[in-house]
């Protein structure tokens, strides 16, 4: 096998994670190949519909967005995914993800290069398949994808995750706002109560619903309830009977005119989510609440803004909680609150 080192890539495919922190936490990656290969057209490949994040991205030169395949259904995608493959002529294939289809696809969409971590018996459909490094469930997961790109020369670098909007979608998402009554020369609460993992993420509504009641006791700020389709229910919940300068967005944004908002947001209060990824690569500061997962791998990158409690289950990596949900009912309001109101006075 010929060393990656040496060889100068000038069409590369990048398969990008399916979940949206995960793909914010992989920016860097691209960012890495492209310094390492100034020249290269680099093709960032997500499923839908994350790849709009990466629209205004200067280190991307092309998107290639998929649906969801199931193992059993949608031949006709699972064609069209391996004949675009073939039509890009990709000289090296970078996979972020771990799936063994991953791979599969790589390999019969005929990527000449195809580097990607050991997992799931694929190593047969890889040109050079990399061990996990023995510290993965102790370091950031940014951290780790940018392990994947040794091979090629490409040294860990300090570069951050990052998410690129453009003037005039912030100037967009001002008039959406002034649209539904929302004062932009007070402060911007953002609130994320949901999560797409499950509901171990999440911390109990009644205190999303306290913590906005203080915030608007102590300040003139608005406080603004995100949620995608899946959360208009949860957020209708939190927000029914509130007072005015609450504002329930679930489901009202796209992606971007989300990730708009929370760029003007002073403070995003959220659990572990793809908002919470979002927030930290757009520099909006943080409050967040982890439970069941680990804020060392998967926490904001470069934020200090989490609240996590030492409870002898936690991190347990479970959907939902199998007991009492101890790790986020030791999260109290009058803690959530106090830790927003200090980063307004800064």
């Amino acid at each position: 096998m010929s060393d990656l080192r040496k060889v100068e890539f000038k069409n590369i495919i990048v398969r990008m994670p399916n979940w949206i922190g995960d793909l914010v936490m992989s920016t860097p990656v691209l960012a890495d190949l492209r310094t390492r290969f100034p020249t290269a057209k680099i093709t960032a490949m997500t499923r839908e519909p994350l790849g709009i994040l990466l629209q205004e991205d200067p280190h991307v030169d092309e998107l290639f967005s998929f649906h969801k395949v199931n193992t059993f259904g949608r031949h006709d995608e699972k064609r069209r995914i391996i004949e675009k493959l073939r039509e890009g002529k990709y000289d090296l294939g970078v996979l972020l993800t771990n799936s063994f289809s991953s791979a599969w696809w790589f390999w019969q969409g005929k990527v000449q290069k195809r580097l990607g971590f050991s997992a799931n018996a694929r190593g047969w459909f890889l040109s050079k398949a990399v061990q996990f490094p023995e510290e993965r469930k102790h370091q950031h997961i940014v951290l780790t994808y940018k392990k994947l790109l040794e091979p090629l020369g490409i040294a860990i670098s300090s570069t951050p995750p990052k998410l690129y909007l453009l003037p005039e979608e912030i100037e967009h998402v001002k008039q959406v706002l002034t649209s539904f009554d929302i004062p932009l020369d007070r402060p911007l609460i953002g609130i994320n109560p949901g999560a797409a993992y499950g509901s171990a993420k999440c911390w109990l509504p009644e205190r999303f619903r306290q913590v906005a009641l203080e915030i608007l006791d102590k300040t003139d700020a608005s406080v603004l309830f995100f949620g995608d389709g899946n959360g208009i229910s949860l957020v209708k919940e939190i927000c029914s009977g509130l007072p005015s300068r609450i504002y329930n967005l679930a489901g009202k944004t796209s992606l971007r005119e989300l990730a708009s908002i929370i760029s003007l947001c002073n403070v995003l209060l959220t659990n572990d989510s793809g908002p919470m990824h979002i927030a930290a690569a757009l520099g909006t500061k943080i409050v967040a609440l982890f439970g069941s997962t680990d804020a060392v791998v998967t926490g904001p990158y470069g934020s200090t803004g989490i609240i996590q409690k030492s409870v002898s289950c936690s991190p347990c990596f479970k959907r939902t909680c199998p007991i009492d949900f101890r790790c986020m009912k030791g999260i109290t309001a009058e803690e959530v609150t106090a830790a927003i109101l200090r980063i307004l006075k800064t």
